[in-house]
Order: C-alpha cells, then sequence, then structure tokens
C-alpha cells in the first residue's frame, strides 16, 4: 500500500500535454483563410476560402465553448474575407484588408476597414485606409492602437514586389500613422505578430506565388519602427499560412505550409525570448494544416479550422498548467 500511495503521488508531475477536439464538424462550412477573434468572451470566425474559384464566404459565426456555434449573420457587407486582418480592439470587433474572388476575373485586394459591436451589424471606418490595399498581413493591438505590419497587394498574380514591411498603426480604424516604410525584417506576407514581453515581435512567412520564399527568422520592436533581429532561425521550419498567439507567457507558433519539403505541418512550438524554442510533444492533436484559425480562450489554446486536405470544420483545444513548462 505504502509503495502504491508513492507512486499515486508523483503521477500529477507528469505533463498533462494532450489536444482535445471540442467538435469533429463546427455547423459553418470547412474552410480556411477565414479573419478570427476572441470577441465579447467568444470565438468568432469571419469569412474565408473554399476555393479559387468563387467569392469568399461573408457569414460570421460565433462560439463561447467550441463547440457550439451560431450564426449570427450568413452575409456580412464586406467583400474581402480571404485572408483578412482582423481583432478584437476598443470593445468592437475589426476586418480589414483582404482578398476577393480568388483566381476569378474581378478580383482585388482591399484597404477598407470595417468594425462592429455585435458581429451582425458592420460600419465601414473607412474605404481607404493610408495603408495600401492588401492581404495577409500581421494585426495586433499595441499601446492602445491596432497596427499592420507587411503584407502582399496581389495573392495569385503578384511577385516578390507585391510583398510590403511597411508598419502602419490607429487608435480609431480610420486615420492611420505610417510608423516606417522599410521595417528591418524583409517584406513578407503569410507571417504572423505578437505581442509580448513590452514589445511586438514578428515571424515567419514570406511568398507564395509565383516567388516562392519561407522564412524562420524572429525579430521584435519595442515601438514598431525600430526591430532587431532575435535569430536568423528559428528550429522551426520556414513556412507560410501557420497560426500564433502568446500563451502562459510564451509565444507559440502551430501548423503551417511550406513548399520546399512541399508539406502541410502539425508541429507546436514555443517560446520565452524569442530565439530559443521548444517543441510541444502531444500524443493526442491535431491533423497537420495550414490557415488555421488559432486563439487564447478560457485559459486554453483553440485551432479552428483550416486546409488539412481536405478542409477541416474541427476545432481543438489545450490547457496547459499555469506553471508551465514547470520544472525540468
Amino acid at each position: 500500500m505504502r509503495i502504491y500511495i508513492f507512486i499515486a503521488a508523483f503521477l500529477p508531475l507528469l505533463p498533462a500535454q494532450e489536444w482535445v477536439r471540442e467538435t469533429p464538424a463546427a455547423p459553418w462550412q470547412a474552410r480556411d483563410s477565414q479573419g478570427e477573434a476572441v470577441f465579447r468572451n467568444q470565438l468568432w470566425i469571419l469569412g474565408g476560402w473554399f476555393n479559387s474559384f468563387e467569392a469568399p464566404p461573408r457569414d460570421v459565426w460565433r462560439s463561447a465553448n467550441g463547440r457550439d456555434w451560431s450564426r449570427v449573420t450568413a452575409s456580412a457587407p464586406w467583400l474581402h474575407s480571404d485572408l483578412p486582418m482582423s481583432l478584437s480592439f476598443k470593445r468592437r470587433l475589426w476586418m480589414m484588408g483582404g482578398w476577393y474572388n480568388g483566381r476569378l476575373p474581378g478580383h482585388s485586394a482591399s484597404n477598407a476597414v470595417w468594425s462592429t459591436r455585435d458581429g451582425a451589424n458592420w460600419k465601414q471606418e473607412t474605404g481607404h485606409a493610408g495603408w495600401s490595399p492588401r492581404l495577409a498581413a500581421a494585426t495586433v493591438e499595441f499601446k492602445g492602437r491596432m497596427w499592420i505590419l507587411g503584407g502582399t497587394e496581389d495573392y495569385y498574380f503578384g511577385d516578390h514586389g507585391s510583398l510590403k514591411n511597411d508598419v502602419w498603426s490607429s487608435a480609431d480604424g480610420r486615420t492611420w500613422q505610417l510608423a516606417t516604410a522599410n521595417a528591418g525584417w524583409a517584406p513578407r506576407a503569410y507571417h504572423q505578430a505578437v505581442v509580448h514581453d513590452g514589445k511586438i515581435w514578428v515571424f515567419g512567412g514570406g511568398n507564395y506565388v509565383p516567388e516562392y520564399q519561407a522564412f524562420n527568422d524572429v525579430w521584435s520592436s519595442p515601438d514598431g519602427v525600430n526591430w532587431t533581429a532575435v535569430t536568423p532561425s528559428a528550429p522551426w521550419s520556414p513556412r507560410l499560412w501557420f497560426g500564433a498567439a502568446v500563451y502562459r507567457g510564451h509565444m507559440w507558433v502551430l501548423g503551417g505550409w511550406s513548399k520546399v519539403p512541399e508539406q502541410n505541418w502539425g508541429d507546436v512550438w514555443y517560446s520565452k525570448n524569442g530565439k530559443d524554442w521548444t517543441r510541444l510533444e502531444a500524443k493526442t492533436t491535431w491533423k497537420e494544416r495550414h490557415e488555421l484559425s488559432v486563439f487564447v480562450h478560457k485559459d486554453r489554446l483553440w485551432v479552428a479550422g483550416g486546409h488539412a486536405k481536405p478542409l477541416s470544420n474541427e476545432v481543438w483545444s489545450l490547457h496547459l498548467p499555469p506553471d508551465f513548462p514547470g520544472k525540468h
């Protein structure tokens, strides 16, 4: 009996790092490249991509628990919902930029900015923000302002010259201020940015077509103007279309896609300083995918949708202890 008690006492010290599939099929149609945010203490999915030969969807969905979803509207007024920039800011949900109409005639990028208080009634704050029309930029809230970082002005028909490395910010979504026209990091799209340790961090991304390029560098800035190269090559493979978040005091990189090697990624990495990264090992996890939605909500890390060959409408969550990663 004493031996049994001794062993049981140590069981709680074992890591609980398994993903939970909250639903295999949310009621929204499987998709990738959607806008996403945590708003009013709920998960939100906005628009996205079904294929390259139809206009992107304009529906808006929300969920408090990742399992039960309600459609807020079937047809929001914005059109450019493929790879838009979205976030929650000043008690409003925001949709900015994005791509419309795939490879079809009439395709375009946008620099319109929209906001809503309820997800159903949208207001166009400006039809033409100070930054050029673009998609797949990185977006964060930092120092009481929204920030747009990089992106590309053309999706399927652009080239390296379409890529941007400018940085813009706004306190109201209407008036935008240029922080820098050329940040220290190379022009890119399909990257991610987070706010951590009092700084903006930018990592990964690159270009899709016709000149494929992918990065795994990490940069930080205390003001959006002055950038420091933290590492030119993180241990996770160079990739596009991945997800990122800040959870348990660490920055996270999840999933994505690369052409060299040509594959989806399903790995999950975390770092406190942007230079030293550790891969999270889990026996139960989601299938490799790109353009997934990543959230931090109710003390959990969430993954929803994305292109998992085929498109997915799964929702997964992960809970880690407050003292993660604990003592090794």
